[in-house]
């Protein structure tokens, strides 16, 4: 049975890890078509293996893993506390959270608290969206261009919003989060990032319940995965990751449902909606957008080929 992949994404300050959105190489459990690649000087280093994803597993993956860790981290030194989390990293505890933080279309996001790691597969379409909003000139009304307002809603780390004021220079954003640790994760990354606090909010909101006024771009990544499928999930997720930030219910559709119903209004006549899903949920997600009258909307795969995001409009 295929595993749901749950990919952490993988951030790159000097070059270690690849890109995920150029689809480079991937976590344990994780079946791409591309060669893992390091550069040869941490290679021979670490005296990792390279060979193939398709045949990488287990070992292989622990040894990649282990080379970003001591390099990122511990500047190349097996230390004493570099040992102690690579006995981490072999019970599970993802790379990322040892490391401490990820890049993210170009943002360095820290995860102290523990927030759901950001995925290559919503930066794949986040970039995209961004590259909209950067043409958004051409839809909306001019006098509007120059100070959109945008919401990052079940915000988690808050990657989402942080890499659009990162991106878009006049854009304003409201980050909606209803775990209070996560509140806090989210004002460690504005601050690290160095981002003016006039230009966001941040809002201990269940869904659209604090938010107020209307927004030009509406960004949701709610929990999706449905309960039934608890097996499926990779044990270092079970094991590490807040489920609450994954799990949406019996058929993963409870805060999709809640949001669709809700998201109407809260959006400006000429603005857009993105949610992510899962790709199972695509017909189910049909029905739901039909039975509540949305008539403009498009359906996109992610980078992998699988169905991930939806773009609605009114």
């Amino acid at each position: 049975m295929e595993k749901i992949v749950l990919r952490p994404a993988q951030h790159n300050p000097k070059g270690i890890r690849p890109s995920s959105v150029e689809g480079q190489s991937r976590r344990i459990g994780i079946i791409t078509e591309e060669t893992a690649d390091l550069p040869q000087e941490i290679i021979g280093k670490h005296q990792i293996a390279i060979v193939p994803v398709k045949l990488v597993r287990g070992k292989e993956i622990l040894k990649r893993e282990i080379g970003w860790l001591i390099e990122e981290k511990y500047g190349g030194k097996l230390t004493e506390e570099a040992k102690k989390d690579i006995e981490k990293l072999k019970k599970g505890e993802p790379v990322d959270y040892l490391i401490g933080f990820v890049e993210f279309l170009g943002s360095k996001i820290d995860l102290s608290q523990r927030p759901f790691i950001p995925r290559p597969e919503t930066e794949f379409w986040l970039e995209k969206a961004i590259k909209e909003i950067q043409n958004s000139k051409f839809r909306v009304p001019a006098k509007r261009v120059q100070n959109l307002k945008i919401l990052d809603l079940f915000s988690g780390s808050g990657c989402i919003g942080l890499a659009i004021l990162k991106n878009v220079k006049k854009a304003k954003v409201d980050f909606a989060e209803i775990q209070k640790k996560f509140l806090k994760q989210i004002e460690i990354n504005l601050k690290l990032n160095r981002v003016n606090k006039k230009r966001y909010r941040i809002i201990r909101s269940d869904i659209f319940d604090e938010t107020t006024g209307k927004y030009d771009y509406i960004f949701a990544n709610p929990p999706y995965i449905s309960n039934k499928r608890l097996r499926e999930v990779q044990k270092s997720v079970l094991n590490f990751e807040p489920k609450n930030s994954f799990f949406g219910g019996k058929d993963g559709l409870l805060y999709i449902k809640k949001f669709l119903k809700e998201a109407r209004s809260h959006l400006k006549k000429t603005g857009r909606i993105y949610l992510e899903f899962d790709p199972f949920q695509k017909e189910e997600i049909i029905k739901i957008l039909n039975e509540l009258n949305y008539s403009s909307y498009q359906i996109h795969r992610d980078q992998y080929g699988k169905w991930r995001y939806l773009v609605v409009g009114l």
